[in-house]
């Protein structure tokens, strides 16, 4: 029989508690590393560093719905969003959590609001059902209750996607059925290494 004194004891789960916080730092790292991976993948809309008014100015003469994804100014958050709306240049934070991508707001709406793996996620989902809410309304009247709607349907990209790029993307708004495809292996590693329709 083996007596373990509580100094032993504390010892051992402190050693395992610590192993357990190593493990999620790991995985929220790795998340965060996957997110970074997808957004350089697209091509030129996530712009990184801008500041609030630098993606005021290139927003500025766009049409509502026009958006790009840049590095958040606010410590307690990774991404913004910066969207035209019919108010003008807004910008919307992107909150992160347990994992998950979700759009700050309210503290009444939050729980409502969906989440994702991922920031490309988001963005797609969002664009998705803007591009969606725009084919249904023709001529439609702002809220009046002061609320604006925001929309996202047209990514500002920082340069010129290339023409490979834009053919991933109209693959994949075909089909997500890649691996079916008759295409060389090369080209369907190519196809789902960003396999987002935006």
């Amino acid at each position: 029989m083996t007596c373990h004194s509580s100094d032993s004891t504390e010892s051992i789960e402190n050693e395992r508690r610590s192993q357990s916080e190593t493990q999620v730092a790991d995985t929220e790292q790795s998340r965060i590393a996957t997110a970074m991976r997808d957004l350089k993948n697209t091509a030129g809309w996530y712009w990184g560093s801008l500041t609030a008014n630098e993606a005021k100015e290139i927003l500025q003469d766009t049409s509502e719905g026009t958006f790009l994804v840049r590095d958040s100014s606010q410590r307690d958050y990774l991404f913004t969003i910066s969207a035209m709306t019919s108010a003008g240049p807004t910008n919307l934070r992107i909150e992160y959590k347990d994992g998950k991508f979700k759009l700050d707001s309210v503290v009444l709406v939050k729980p409502k609001l969906k989440q994702f793996d991922s920031v490309v996620h988001l963005v797609e989902h969002y664009v998705q059902l803007s591009r969606t809410s725009c084919k249904g309304r023709t001529n439609q009247i702002a809220p009046s209750n002061g609320t604006v709607q925001l929309l996202l349907t047209t990514p500002v990209y920082t340069a010129t996607p290339s023409l490979q790029h834009l053919c991933r993307i109209a693959i994949n708004k075909t089909t997500r059925r890649v691996q079916e495809l008759p295409l060389p292996n090369r080209l369907k590693d190519y196809l789902t290494d960003y396999t987002y329709n935006v």
